[in-house]
């Protein structure tokens, strides 16, 4: 008997140079050169209008890296692991990374990484160009999620931040998470120069993204292109997460 396919559809958007919302159902899988036995993802380019290149990754067991990730000259990276476990390479340093944990990769190292455990290894991984800044220069970060410092939003204590990288002015962006309890949201819609790359980590909430709110839960993928409106609140009764990169510690380029 022949499949029978019903009609298609996805909560799937995206606007080139605005923004995009990408479900983890609709994910693909790309061809990346010296990534191996993994499906890889880009749900980030230039392509899209984003300055940077992020990809989601789920690496089968032995699948990884078969030459540095992020060689070149100018390339800084961050990997972070969502699930799983993946042996990471950065160095003279070998470390096993688990759930919630990262590494950012400066521009004189480069990142390796293999899945030595018995599962599917699910990763973030995100990479730019750095932008030196006289005097200034990034340095090589081990974190995790659990152990970075949390404080309140705007003061609001229903709604955490953290950083998770260093604030100083070595490093041209960060990465955070934000928090939102139930029923707590932003207090106000943003509107600013820089861009985000965010993952839901945990819960639902609604998202306002440029002239409208949409639904967003756990693992899609959103981009935000500069000055687009946007605030989100929780829904449910679980905590409203994401992890999000933003550019920082830079003036706008003329």
């Amino acid at each position: 008997m022949d499949n029978k396919i019903d009609l298609l559809a996805t909560r799937a958007i995206v606007k080139p140079g605005l923004w995009a919302v990408l479900p983890y159902s609709g994910l693909v899988n790309n061809v990346v050169p010296f990534i191996d036995n993994c499906k890889v993802s880009i749900v980030a380019s230039p392509k899209m209008g984003a300055g940077f290149v992020e990809y989601m990754i789920e690496a089968c067991p032995g699948g990884g890296t078969s030459k540095p990730f992020g060689s070149e000259s100018d390339i800084e990276c961050f990997l972070y692991c969502i699930e799983g476990s993946i042996q990471v390479i950065v160095g003279e340093d070998t470390k096993v990374m688990a759930k919630g944990e990262y590494v950012y990769v400066p521009v004189e190292d480069a990142l390796s990484f293999t899945n030595t455990s018995g599962g599917v290894t699910r990763l973030l991984l995100y990479k730019q160009r750095y932008a030196p800044l006289e005097g200034y220069s990034a340095r090589r970060v081990w974190g995790s999620l659990d152990k970075a410092e949390g404080f309140p939003l705007h003061g609001m204590d229903n709604v955490e931040m953290k950083n998770l990288l260093p604030t100083d002015l070595g490093f041209d962006f960060n990465m955070h998470t934000l928090t939102f309890k139930p029923g707590a949201g932003h207090d106000f819609i943003e509107t600013h120069e820089q861009e985000h790359g965010a993952l839901i980590l945990s819960g639902e909430g609604m998202y306002y993204m440029e002239d409208h709110w949409m639904g967003i839960k756990k693992d899609d993928f959103m981009w935000f292109g500069p000055y687009v409106p946007q605030a989100a609140y929780c829904v449910g009764t679980e905590d409203f997460a994401y992890l999000y990169s933003k550019d920082c510690n830079r003036d706008a380029v003329l």
